[in-house]
Formats: C-alpha cells, structure tokens, sequence
C-alpha cells in the first residue's frame, strides 16, 4: 500500500458526501482512506477532505474525497465544490428520520449547483443500529429507486459496505467515461503536484 501512495497517480477522481450533521460522513471517509473509527470525530467545519489511490486495471486513480458540513450556515460554502465533484454521496443516518426527509433538499442543491451527469448516490449510514431503526430499508429503495439512485447501506464503526460503496462509485463512472472521451474531470496526470493532506476551508 505505501508504494501505490508513494507513485504518480493517472487519474484523479473527486467525491463529495453531502448530508446532515451527525449522519457519519466524516467517519464513512475515515473508515475508507484510513480504516479506523473514531466515535469521538468532531463535526465538520465548511469543507475537508483526503485522499486514497486505487489500482484499477493497472491504473492509479487518485480518490479525493470532500467532507461537508452538514450544518445550514456551512453550506453556502461547499457550494462552489458541487461542480467540480464526479460523484455526490447522499448519506443520512437511518436512526434519524430527519436526515432522510432532508434528502429532497439535497437533491434540489445538487441540481442547482453540480454538473447535469454527475453520478448520484444514496446512503443510510449506521446499519449497526439497526434496534434503533427510524428508516426501513424497504422505504429508503423505495425512495432510491423513484429518483434513479443506487442504495446501499453502511456501518462506519464496523466497518459495512464502506469499501463497496466507494469502489461502486468509482467504477460507475469510470465505466461510464471509459477513461479517456468521457468527462475530462477524470484527469490524466502527468507529474502529481497534490498535496496527500488533508486541508480545511
């Protein structure tokens, strides 16, 4: 792993998770790029993100992955980060009725501000509460599915579906671009000048 860090990236893929506060999508990014859980993650502030290479078919892609905060007076800010995402993550937590209704709300956002093809996603995160269930999964594909969107359910903290769910992503839409013709966000790279931290703005 550290010498697939270590190289030159061929393509660089960026993924925004959008939800509300408190629905894990800070712990769902650390979970994949880092595989660890922290129960003690504070929430976002504006946006963060970090970054995981993947060999896919003898190819390095570069995963840049924007954590947003889900607060209203945040989101005004991770705006300007909608259009230049190749993948949103819609993700609410399925012990919170709330954060699924908001999901409406996020699609209208996501309309207005990202690119007309940009591959969508649906997540309900905390699968490992699932005593403490406020949404079926029967309910949330249903929903998923009236608005075009693939379903998965994920588990943070234990680590569920975490790899499934980026990978999936990834490889809609490099299936869909076939690399090269497609969407030139997916972009070839030459000499790898970004920095492998994480920022905050």
């Amino acid at each position: 792993m550290n010498d697939l860090i270590s190289q030159d990236y061929d393509y660089l893929f960026k993924v925004l998770l959008l939800g509300d506060t408190d629905v894990g999508k800070s712990s769902l990014i650390l979970r994949y790029t880092e595989e660890t859980f922290n129960s003690k993650l504070v929430n976002s502030i504006g946006v963060d993100f970090k970054m995981k290479k993947k060999e896919i078919e003898g190819k390095i892609i570069k995963v840049q992955i924007w954590d947003t905060a889900g607060h209203e007076r945040f989101r005004s800010i991770t705006y300007s980060y909608y259009r230049g995402a190749n993948a949103i993550i819609i993700v609410f937590d399925i012990t919170d009725k709330k954060s699924f209704l908001s999901i409406t709300e996020w699609l209208k956002q996501i309309e207005k501000h990202a690119k007309e093809n940009v591959f969508k996603f649906l997540v309900g995160n905390k699968s490992d509460l699932a005593e403490e269930r406020k949404v079926t999964f029967e309910e949330a594909k249903e929903y998923a599915d009236k608005h075009d969107l693939p379903y998965i359910e994920t588990s943070a903290k234990e680590g569920i579906n975490i790899n499934e769910l980026f990978e999936s992503s990834i490889n809609s839409f490099l299936s869909s671009n076939k690399y090269i013709g497609g969407d030139k966000n997916i972009k070839l790279n030459s000499q790898s000048t970004t920095s492998e931290k994480s920022d905050c703005c």
